[in-house]
C-alpha cells in the first residue's frame, strides 16, 4: 500500500506524494542536484549532511543499490526528493532497490510530487530550508501544519560546523584503489607506494582516498580536528584537505592548522570545503550562495590552458574571488555563472579546486588534479 509523504519548505510550499523511505521526520536544506545517474554516490556523499537532496532527473532507482558505489559508511543526505520511483531495478551489480536502501537506513524519501515545480522555487528563491513528513507522520490534519513549522525550524546551515560532526574520530590508513570491471575495488597494499599523503577528512569521499591509492600514495586519513604539528609529525609528502559539508567559516581548528602547514613547503590540495578552507586560511573569504552547485554537468575553465572541463558540482559556499590576496591567483572558473572554480598559491605549493575531480562526469576531464599533486610531491623530493 502507498504511504503518505508531504515535503513543506520554509517559503510556504507544500508538496503531497509517496514515502519510499523510511516513516518518519526528517528537516534540512533543500538543494536540487542536475545529474542524471550517481544517485547512490550522491546519497552517500558527506557533503550533503543535513541537506535534504531534489534528484531533476524523473526516474530515480532504475538500476539499484550496490555495496560497492557508496562514498562513505552511510547515507548522508536528511532526505531523497524524486519525481518516480521505477517499479523494477535492473543492474548486473544490483543487489538492493532503491527505497529498501532508504528504509535499511532509515532515510526518508519522497516521489510522485512535481520536482520541476520545485526546482523552479530553489531555483529562483534559492536554497530553502524544508521537512519530509512520511508514513503516520503525514497523516492527520494537522500534518501540513507540523510539516512547515518543522522546515521553519531548521537553523540553517549559514554558520553551522558539520565537518567536525562527520569526520572519523580515529586515525586511519586506506589502501584501497579504484574500481576494475571483474575485480571491484582493488587492494593496493601490495603495490608501490612511494608518497605518503595525510587526508584531513572533513567528510572525505572514498574515490578521493582510491584515486590517490591508485598513484602511488599511502593514505593516513586524520580527524577534522588535528593540530597541524601532529600531522607534520608524520613527514607527510603531502596534505589532502578533503570534501565536507556546511559553512567553512566556523571551522576555525582547520583554518589554522591550515595556516601552519603554509608555513612548510609539504604540498597541499584541497578539494571542495577544503578548496574554501584554504582560501580563508590564506586570507580571502567565503559568501553562501543562492542555491549553490549541485549536478555532473558543470562546465569549468582551466584559465591558464583555456580548456574547458566537464565537471561534479556539490556546494553551497563559494570563495569570493574578489577577496583573494596578492599571493593567490584563480586558476578555475565556472562557465555557468562566473564564480571561482580553483585557486593557487604563488609562494607556496599550495592548490585547490571547488568540484569534485574524484568524479567522473567528463568522465576523466579533471582527475589530472590529482596527478598534478603527485608531480608538486615528487618535485620537492
Amino acid at each position: 500500500m502507498n504511504r503518505p509523504a508531504i515535503l513543506a519548505l520554509e517559503d510556504g510550499s507544500v508538496f503531497h506524494g509517496t514515502a519510499i523511505g523510511a516513516d518518519g521526520q526528517t528537516s534540512g536544506e533543500v538543494v536540487f542536484n542536475t545529474a542524471m545517474t550517481g544517485y547512490q554516490e550522491i546519497l552517500t556523499d558527506l557533503s550533503y549532511t543535513r541537506q535534504i537532496v531534489t534528484l531533476t532527473y524523473p526516474h530515480i532507482g532504475n538500476t539499484g543499490v550496490n555495496a560497492e558505489d557508496v562514498e562513505s559508511g552511510s547515507i548522508a543526505a536528511a532526505g531523497l526528493v524524486i519525481r518516480d520511483l521505477p517499479l523494477v531495478a535492473s543492474n548486473f551489480r544490483s543487489e538492493q532497490s532503491l527505497s529498501d536502501y532508504l528504509k535499511s537506513q532509515n532515510v526518508l524519501g519522497i516521489a510522485d510530487i512535481d520536482t520541476r515545480r520545485l526546482t523552479r522555487i530553489l531555483r529562483d528563491k534559492g536554497a530553502q530550508n524544508g521537512a519530509i513528513l512520511a508514513g503516520r507522520e503525514a497523516e492527520g490534519d494537522d500534518a501540513v501544519e507540523r510539516a512547515l513549522a518543522a522546515a521553519r525550524a531548521f537553523p540553517g546551515l549559514k554558520g553551522m560546523d558539520l565537518a567536525k560532526e562527520v569526520s572519523c574520530r580515529e586515525a586511519y590508513e586506506w589502501s584501497e584503489a579504484e574500481w576494475v570491471l571483474g575485480q571491484g575495488n582493488v587492494d593496493a597494499s601490495g603495490s608501490e607506494r612511494p608518497f605518503h599523503v595525510v587526508v584531513y577528512d572533513y567528510g572525505v569521499k572514498y574515490n578521493i582516498l582510491r584515486m590517490l591509492a591508485s598513484r602511488g600514495c599511502r593514505l593516513s586519513v586524520v580527524p577534522a580536528q588535528t593540530p597541524a604539528a601532529e600531522v607534520l609529525a608524520k613527514n607527510p609528502d603531502g596534505i589532502l584537505l578533503a570534501n565536507g559539508p556546511g559553512d567553512p567559516e566556523p571551522c576555525d581548528y582547520a583554518i589554522a592548522a591550515i595556516r601552519e602547514i603554509l608555513e612548510t613547503n609539504v604540498p597541499v590540495f584541497g578539494i571542495c570545503l577544503g578548496h574554501q578552507l584554504l582560501a580563508l586560511a590564506a586570507g580571502a573569504r567565503t559568501v553562501k550562495m543562492n542555491h549553490g552547485h549541485h549536478g555532473a554537468n558543470h562546465p569549468v575553465q582551466d584559465l591558464d590552458s583555456g580548456h574547458v572541463m566537464i565537471t561534479s558540482q556539490n556546494h553551497g559556499f563559494a570563495v569570493d574571488e574578489a577577496s583573494l590576496p596578492g599571493n593567490v591567483r584563480a586558476i578555475h572558473r565556472s562557465l555557468f555563472d562566473g564564480t571561482l572554480q580553483g585557486i593557487e598559491l604563488t609562494d607556496r605549493p599550495a592548490f585547490s579546486f571547488q568540484g569534485h575531480p574524484e568524479a567522473s562526469p567528463g568522465p576523466r576531464d579533471v582527475s589530472p588534479l590529482f596527478d598534478r599533486f603527485v608531480t608538486m610531491m615528487r618535485e620537492r623530493r
